[in-house]
């Protein structure tokens, strides 16, 4: 019931770094894959990263080799470092998870300056 909360956003420079965090309720926190998706003003939700029960991962093109996704099971929480940051990250960024069902958090705001 408690749901995924985001936190860690704010206001960086260009080539600035961030790190995203999603505490969950223990039972959430069991679905997976779990990742971060993100909504720039405007736009439609797109996919960030991903991390499977096993650990794999996977990005979008337009972060790879930028951020990071990881997670701590002892602390149930998932995290996104994102460094070397462009303008064009700027969005809400947005912890999920899913059983077959999607579980969202209510997003966090990264605004990247030029």
């Amino acid at each position: 019931q408690v749901p995924l909360v985001e936190s860690g956003g704010g206001l960086v420079q260009a080539g600035g770094s961030l790190r995203l965090s999603c505490a969950a309720s223990r039972s959430i926190f069991r679905f997976n894959p779990k990742g971060w998706y993100r909504q720039a003003p405007g736009g439609q939700r797109e996919l960030v990263a991903t991390i499977t029960s096993g650990g794999s991962t996977n990005y979008a093109d337009s972060v790879k080799g930028r951020f990071t996704i990881s997670r701590d099971n002892t602390r149930n929480t998932v995290y996104l470092q994102m460094n070397s940051l462009i303008p064009e990250d700027t969005a809400v960024y947005y912890c999920w998870a899913s059983s077959g069902s999607d579980y969202w958090g209510q997003g966090t705001q990264v605004t990247v300056s030029s």
